[in-house]
């Protein structure tokens, strides 16, 4: 086919397939007035198309399509003018840093590894594990014969030399004031090898430095122990230790003296009240955390040494404005949110604190009450007029009563 016939050919497709577009495509002539062109040539095209349809459709057609004509009307050109739809919801004040919660190991308030002050044979063992035990009592005994002995010898010579020291006081005239010192001298070293001859025997006695309960005693008798053997471990479980471990961002928070919770694993749902015993005087570098130790009353016995438990604070906290998740928009000078004032939006910039599963805590220039778009966003303009339906306005004032 020849050129100019296949170019005659495409215009008369192109002619009536525009000629259909006006007839049957709803808006045609809204449409070529946006494309620029006149208005003149548009009412010669356009209006007898629309009204040959009009007059075709039925009566409720017509007006279906009148409908649809105005809500496009209103939501392009008619529509800027008008407040656009959206819902809101009330600032609230949230609190961050009010709770502390972290995990700790309990220790006795008092536990002592005892061990012999001399070496021999255990003779004797005199407790058995859970026993409670007093200061002073005696745990077990070593083999002392060797020591009673000395014992009796030392006291002989003390008996030997206080006659002598007091027949030289009697016959003074007749011995010399030296042979009566050295006489003195012989009682007094004669009263320190008793002395030190009944310490060696006491220490063959293993005696119980504190009040406490006895654990697992890992000897016999007969075993030959010296002055490094454990003996038996005493502890005094009547108040719990808890060493736990908080983040830095604590550290001007906590104090001596303040109040916790600790809940044990052995014991769920059961809380136990104490007070912080003590503050670590250095953050650790490698943590990044800050060691605190707890007391907690255990006067029922029912906590063991060496028990985890999960320990908890309270603090006043600080306070932030709290909106919701979805209010936080971001640009490209970082995070804001959409306030309504007098029915007009303002942009107000905020700072996130915290994320919670329904609210963000931000910093920024809001207080309670003030009223934030959390819907309708993609509409929003700086200073545009907004509107709220009676429903949404009426939640928006019970959140902030």
């Amino acid at each position: 086919m020849a050129f100019w016939k296949q170019f005659v050919l495409s215009l008369i497709v192109i002619i009536a397939g525009f000629a259909a577009w006006v007839f049957f495509a709803p808006g045609a002539g809204d449409m070529m007035r946006d494309a620029g062109i006149p208005e003149s040539l548009v009412s010669k095209i356009v209006p007898k198309a629309e009204m040959t349809a009009d007059s075709d459709a039925p009566a409720g057609a017509q007006g279906q399509r009148r409908g649809e004509g105005q809500g496009q009307n209103r939501r392009s050109g008619g529509g800027r003018n008008s407040a656009i739809l959206v819902a809101i919801e009330a600032v609230v004040q949230g609190v961050v840093n009010d709770r502390l919660n972290a995990i700790g190991t309990g220790d006795a308030i008092r536990s002592v590894v005892v061990t012999p002050q001399a070496s021999g044979t255990i003779r004797e063992i005199l407790i058995k594990s859970g026993d409670r035990v007093k200061a002073g009592q005696v745990l077990a005994k070593l083999d002392s014969e060797e020591q009673v002995i000395a014992r009796g010898q030392a006291d002989v010579a003390v008996r030997a030399a206080v006659e002598k020291s007091n027949l030289y006081h009697n016959i003074k005239s007749s011995v010399s004031r030296m042979d009566v010192f050295d006489s003195e001298i012989a009682e007094q070293g004669a009263r320190l090898q008793l002395q030190a001859a009944e310490l060696n025997l006491a220490r063959r006695d293993i005696v119980a430095p504190i009040d406490g309960i006895v654990g697992i005693v890992p000897v016999n008798i007969g075993d030959n122990v010296t002055t490094t053997t454990p003996i038996v471990t005493l502890d005094d479980r009547s108040e719990i230790l808890v060493d736990f471990w908080v983040p830095e961002r604590f550290a001007n928070t906590v104090a001596v003296g303040q109040p916790v919770e600790a809940m044990s694993v052995a014991k769920p749902g059961q809380m136990f009240a104490g007070v912080i015993e003590a503050v670590d005087n250095r953050i650790d570098a490698a943590s990044r955390t800050l060691r605190l130790r707890a007391r907690i009353d255990n006067s029922s016995d029912e906590l063991r040494a060496g028990m985890s438990f999960s320990v908890s604070m309270k603090f006043p906290g600080d306070k932030y404005p709290a909106v919701d998740p979805q209010s936080v928009q971001w640009d490209s000078q970082g995070s804001f949110v959409w306030q309504v004032t007098d029915d007009k939006s303002h942009k107000v910039r905020v700072s996130i604190v915290q994320r919670n599963p329904d609210s963000i805590l931000v910093k920024a220039d809001l207080k309670d009450g003030d009223k934030i778009v959390t819907q309708g966003l993609q509409r929003v303009r700086e200073g545009g007029a907004v509107r709220v339906s009676a429903d949404v306005a009426a939640n928006a004032e019970v959140a902030t009563q």
